[in-house]
């Protein structure tokens, strides 16, 4: 067994080998017969056929949060599709691991978790214990009802910020003086699209033109005609906010512009977007109150900043409020709610080996889903599982632009051969989100010398667009708890909490770099977080033609960093 230092909850389990001793073979890469052979010292060389060695450094990451590590499964098989010429036949690898990295070494390991359970309290964890450092999601719930403020905080690896939350049918002049007074001014109701096509309040800017960096819904803002004098003032201001609230409210009763900015609530709430917009109007729908909230952003009072969690804490003690995250309102919710129903079951079998196709329809759009599951889930733990994105072009077509269709055949060669394991096929995700007309639109900028980012930014879309509640919701239900994740991107495997998963290892997806999807990868990597290892991949790419098959004549050069893969 090798354990990392420091690392209490996760631990590398090598079992056809001991330490000291670890000079064993395993399969890593060979291209154009050139071998890759991790030596003892961390770093990969290259052996060509004539024999000569070239070095590459590998910079490994440090495994700062426990179970992140890259971890190649079954080292023994192929690691690129059959179809690519790349990898045509097996090499040999020794590899050394360290007290605090996990590079190439962990080719051959497997990720299994310290802990019997994911949770400590059962096997199914209680989704209604919140996060420690945090209230009650039922506790919130009754402060709201009876009009008291909430500290809501989201992601840390969102926005990490914390909003006032409070029913918008029960808002005062003095509670609004209140978050005047703490927060950035801008004073927001969230609110269901219902409401805002009878009030007649359309968005600010289309979502195309959204800039925001999270794609807040705006809409025009406003001021109530009645009872108001400049719009500004707290008790103004709680007026507007009451009109805003009430059922009976008519788009004359609104001046336009305002002192008030309405949101647009995502249908399915926090479920489908974990923001401090769907996170208020759940909150008010589970203390049995109309579907509209007010939120502001809390500042620190010291120098103006946005407030983060050490000094939310201590506002919401001084000031004898709950604080709760949308992370334990999302389990809140999860627990009660399912936005997916099973709808078919059929086994099918494919190139790889034969699957169960799971079909889930969406119960907020009707899109249907297929989760390809191998072997048996059994207790779900340490389930190879891989949530693959719809890309019509890559996965039936073949586009070479990207590497979404080789990235499909390799995951599913891994679960066939690890012989248990889960793919989520998920539809509508299409461009990133974008669609598949925005897409090829896209593309015609990028052969005009934009990147993937830059494309998508001059159409006026969002880079990414895509939600992976469902997906997480899937795993779910098919009984998956901790799973070793098959991504090269990062933000798949955040905010899993919520939905009662946790990544244990992720495993990278290393395709063929060729001419035609060279600046995609690069893009996704330097603009995006993609982990591929650029430098490492860049010679890869080297040794690649222009029409992808293997250049046999160029070297690798000595010492080269190769961080990240």
């Amino acid at each position: 067994m090798i354990q990392f230092g420091g690392m209490s909850s996760r631990t590398l389990s090598c079992p056809t080998f001991e330490i000291p001793r670890l000079n064993v073979q395993r399969t890593f890469a060979t291209i154009g017969g050139s071998h890759f052979i991790n030596s003892s010292n961390g770093n990969l060389r290259l052996k060509t056929k004539n024999g000569s060695i070239s070095t590459i450094r590998c910079n490994v990451e440090t495994l700062k949060r426990a179970g992140e590590g890259n971890c190649l499964p079954n080292p023994q098989e192929k690691l690129f599709s059959e179809k690519s010429t790349i990898l045509n036949e097996e090499c040999s690898a020794e590899m050394q691991l360290t007290n605090a990295t996990s590079a190439f070494g962990t080719v051959a390991a497997e990720i299994t978790p310290r802990v019997d359970e994911f949770f400590e309290d059962s096997s199914d964890g209680d989704l209604d214990c919140p996060s420690e450092g945090f209230s009650s999601i039922p506790e919130a719930i009754e402060d709201i009802r009876q009009g008291k403020f909430v500290i809501v905080v989201d992601d840390e690896d969102r926005e990490n910020e914390g909003d006032l939350i409070m029913a918008a049918s029960l808002v005062t002049p003095e509670a609004m003086a209140f978050i005047v007074k703490h927060g950035t001014g801008i004073v927001c109701v969230s609110m269901k699209e219902d409401a805002l096509e009878r009030l007649q309040l359309p968005l600010m800017v289309s979502h195309r033109e959204n800039e925001e960096k999270l794609s807040t819904a705006f809409t025009i803002s406003v001021d109530a005609k009645v009872g108001t004098t400049t719009g500004v003032s707290a008790k103004d201001r709680a007026n507007t906010i009451l009109a805003l609230a009430s059922p009976h409210s008519m788009p004359q009763d609104f001046n336009r512009p305002g002192h008030i900015f309405p949101l647009k609530y995502r249908e399915g709430g926090v479920l489908k977007r974990a923001g401090h917009t769907e996170a208020s109007v759940d909150l008010s729908v589970l203390a049995g109150l109309d579907p509209v909230a007010v939120l502001c952003e809390i500042v620190d009072e010291q120098d103006g900043s946005m407030a983060r969690l050490p000094k939310l804490r201590e506002f919401a003690e001084r000031e004898n409020l709950k604080i709760i995250s949308i992370a334990d309102l999302v389990r809140y919710r999860r627990k009660r709610e399912k936005l997916v129903e099973r709808a078919a079951v059929a086994r099918i079998p494919t190139t790889w080996g034969p699957f169960q196709a799971y079909c889930y329809r969406s119960q907020l759009d009707g899109i249907e889903h297929i989760a390809m599951v191998k072997g048996d889930v059994g207790d779900g733990q340490d389930i190879l599982v891989r949530v693959h994105s719809e890309c019509l072009t890559g996965d039936i077509f073949g586009s070479a632009r990207c590497d979404c269709g080789n990235q499909l055949a390799l995951a599913m060669q891994q679960i066939e051969a690890a012989g248990r394991g889960v793919l989520v096929y998920l539809r509508g995700h299409e461009g990133r989100g974008i669609g598949l007309g925005h897409k090829l639109r896209a593309y015609n900028l990028q052969d005009d010398g934009r990147d993937t980012v830059e494309a998508n930014e001059e159409l006026g879309l969002p880079v990414d667009s895509r939600e992976y509640g469902i997906g997480a919701q899937i795993l779910r239900d098919i009984g998956v708890r901790t799973m070793k994740l098959m991504t090269n991107n990062p933000a798949k495997y955040i905010g899993l909490k919520g939905y009662g998963l946790a990544v244990v290892g992720r495993v990278p997806l290393l395709t063929p770099i060729t001419t035609e999807n060279r600046r995609y990868l690069e893009t996704k990597r330097s603009k995006m977080g993609h982990i591929y290892g650029s430098e490492f991949n860049a010679h890869l790419a080297s040794i690649i033609s222009k029409n992808g098959t293997p250049n046999n004549e160029v070297k690798l050069p000595s010492s080269t960093p190769a961080t990240g893969i």
